[in-house]
């Protein structure tokens, strides 16, 4: 694995994550900067993580049976899979795996609903918009349910809002609707180990924002638009799924902040507290009350053919 490489993209990505997940991220990175490799605790911690988030996949697994598919998307969201392999905590999650697994569910004629089962901080912005539209395009098809069990944040709630119906479970959270992106100026660092860098580039904004110099006001003013734009797709995102107006998913909502259960509902940012078993209750009475609906339109289109055939 190519540190550098990570710690560029890193730079370069703004994100839809928690704040308080900065602090992680920042240590990790100044470990790769430095070349020092995981000591045998934080090994351990990867490993007993690693475990819990396979057993938690197996058991949405188990639960995905009777017309129901339970999608999990655990962990931090980013486009193309798993970017880091030591760093403890929750691991992350595909926008691209998941939309695949999306469309092979609305493809599965024994599933008649999706419940999607979230705990994110969030994560990078990349595919996220592109993942919300289409988790909106499927309600069209199949019932789309979403819980955040326990945590619905940044990108995760992106994503989750899309959904037909979302519930928090009654101790988790939910929010933190906004974008951020990260600039490490190293030059002091760099200065005091006698090392001046030197940057040769074509292109007026090449190294734009490069970590060793300070960050100047021209392109701290680029990477705020960059920020901007961003967030102006999240903040549609989530008045469209919870049908709500855009002023008032910016001007309420947590305000970047993650909220409560309780608040959460109070904001019109959920549709109900529930744990995840009422969820799978719920969808599964929705199931049986929409088999029981069509038999019945069935029935009474039987019905009418029958006092046709009759009449004639």
């Amino acid at each position: 694995m190519n540190h550098q490489l990570l710690i560029a993209e890193f730079l370069a990505t703004p994100w839809a994550l928690m704040p308080e997940r900065l602090n992680t991220v920042t240590a990790v990175m100044a470990r790769w900067s430095r070349n020092v490799p995981a000591d045998l605790e934080v090994l351990a911690g990867i490993h007993v993580d690693r475990a819990v988030r396979e057993a938690r996949r197996q058991a949405a697994t188990a639960v995905s049976s009777g017309g129901i598919a339970v999608l999990p998307l655990y962990g931090v969201v980013t486009q193309r899979g798993n970017m880091v392999d030591d760093v403890s905590g929750p691991g992350s999650v595909s926008t691209q795996q998941f939309a695949s697994a999306l469309r092979q569910a609305l493809a599965d004629d024994t599933v008649s609903q999706i419940l999607i089962d979230i705990d994110s901080p969030g994560g990078s912005v990349y595919g996220v918009s592109e993942l919300s539209d289409e988790i909106a395009s499927a309600r069209a098809q199949k019932p789309v349910v979403a819980i955040a069990n326990s945590l619905a944040a940044s990108a995760a709630y992106w994503i989750g809002c899309s959904a037909g119906e979302f519930y928090v479970s009654p101790g988790g959270e939910v929010g933190s609707i906004g974008v951020w992106q990260a600039h490490f100026d190293h030059s002091q660092a760099l200065a005091a180990e006698g090392v001046t860098p030197t940057l040769i580039s074509a292109g007026k904004y090449k190294v734009e924002g490069n970590p060793y110099a300070p960050l100047d006001e021209e392109a701290q003013g680029f990477m705020q638009s960059r920020v901007d734009d961003y967030y102006a797709s999240f903040t549609k995102a989530v008045a469209r799924g919870r049908g709500v107006p855009i002023a008032q998913v910016r001007d309420g909502m947590g305000q970047g902040r993650v909220l409560g259960a309780d608040a959460a509902l109070a904001q019109n940012m959920v549709d109900g507290v529930a744990t995840f078993e009422d969820v799978i209750r719920k969808v599964r009475r929705d199931m049986k009350s929409m088999t029981g609906s069509k038999a019945s339109r069935l029935a009474q289109a039987q019905r009418k053919l029958a006092m046709v055939g009759a009449a004639g």
